[in-house]
């Protein structure tokens, strides 16, 4: 569905061959000129094939996305489709920048070319106004247990400018995942754009769990892989399994999602969530994990309470919204459908103006985190 002009435009769409796809969201967005163009997509997807159809449809222009597990549409949870979020050049300016071999990421390089990127972003959008808000939306490699190096590393050198964004996901695979940047697809990349506008913005960050009773301690751990192997001095998914379950449980992804270990950080308690179980009886997580690490096992609690209580806050952020770009963990949507709360859920997120993509994890100023629901709030 297309927007006026004056407003973010939006469009999906869920046909199988990625010319087509791309060609039934550009007929949806119109001829609304954008400065600006950001795109999830399923992992079902032709790679070479959707770039070159979105190639076709916005040559000159900045676009940056990847792919996903799962989509945030106007339907609210969605799946299998191609999703473009375009900014009218009229009331923005975007600006970008590919890390394109994060194996090889060279920290000090890399505060060089965001501070590059944000003084640009600063010179090129004076033309909307004497006050212009800038944002970094951010996409990373969801397999690449970099995330946390890479945010601190960009969050320092934005100063100011809040970073917000996601890790890529390829459904639940856990193969491999795509960056999309410069007109085509990159494997082990991340990718920064800088959003400039004078409209209001806010960037957010909440989790549906508190932390429950049940204490582990991470007594055995592989941080480079993200493996822990002992919590407690016992094997970790047996010593988890114990504290967390209940008779007849099984481990699995709806059981991490529905138990997430938490940690206290900060003053504050976030998520670890845990990505599989592996054969030694380790659990490979989706966050940095080291030993010594105190965790607890969280505890839901109301979820469409909590995010009513949410819009409400974002609301009195930004006024009128115009559009919510959320990053919100795929480990929620599985609980959510656990829960059997996942009509309410996307019913809350379609009345909101929620769009977006299902992550392997949230970037949040310098936190790389987990099963969390975080975005930017646009107001009109």
């Amino acid at each position: 569905m297309s927007m006026e002009a004056a407003d973010i435009v939006f469009a999906s769409s869920h046909m199988p061959d990625p010319a087509d796809a791309m060609a039934q969201v550009a007929t949806a967005l119109g001829d609304v000129t954008l400065a600006g163009m950001l795109l999830f997509c399923s992992h079902r997807f032709d790679r070479d094939a959707l770039a070159r159809a979105v190639n076709r449809h916005g040559e000159q222009l900045v676009a940056i996305g990847c792919t996903s597990s799962g989509e945030l549409t106007e339907a609210g949870y969605d799946e299998d489709s191609l999703s473009v979020i375009g900014f009218p050049a009229a009331s923005f300016h975007m600006v970008s920048h590919c890390f394109d071999d994060i194996d090889a990421f060279d920290p000090v390089a890399a505060r060089e070319a965001v501070r590059a990127l944000a003084a640009v972003a600063e010179r090129d959008s004076r033309h909307l106004g004497d006050r212009v808000n800038h944002v970094a939306l951010f996409l990373v490699d969801g397999l690449s247990h970099r995330e946390e190096l890479l945010t601190m590393t960009i969050q320092d050198a934005l100063g100011d400018v809040p970073l917000i964004g996601g890790s890529s996901g390829d459904g639940l695979d856990f193969r491999e995942t795509a960056i999309f940047h410069g007109g085509r697809f990159h494997h082990r990349a991340a990718v920064i754009a800088i959003l400039s506008t004078p409209r209001p913005l806010h960037v957010f960050k909440g989790q549906h769990y508190r932390p429950g009773a049940a204490k582990m301690v991470v007594t055995g751990a592989i941080p480079q892989d993200r493996v822990v192997t002992e919590i407690n001095a016992e094997p970790a998914a047996q010593e988890y399994l114990r504290l967390a379950g209940h008779a007849g449980e099984a481990l699995g992804l709806a059981f991490y999602a529905a138990h997430p270990p938490m940690v206290r950080a900060g003053g504050d308690y976030h998520v670890r969530s845990i990505q599989s179980a592996n054969p030694d009886g380790s659990l490979t997580f989706y966050c940095a994990i080291d030993e010594g690490i105190v965790l607890t096992v969280g505890e839901p609690v109301d979820r469409i309470a909590g995010m009513e209580a949410m819009f409400v806050d974002i609301a009195a952020h930004v006024g009128a919204v115009d559009r919510i770009i959320a990053f919100d963990c795929v480990l929620n949507r599985i609980d959510a459908e656990q829960r059997q709360i996942s009509r309410a859920v996307s019913e809350l997120y379609g009345r909101h103006r929620v769009i977006g993509f299902n992550t392997y994890g949230e970037q949040y100023h310098a936190l790389h985190v987990n099963q969390t629901f975080s975005g930017l709030a646009i107001g009109r």
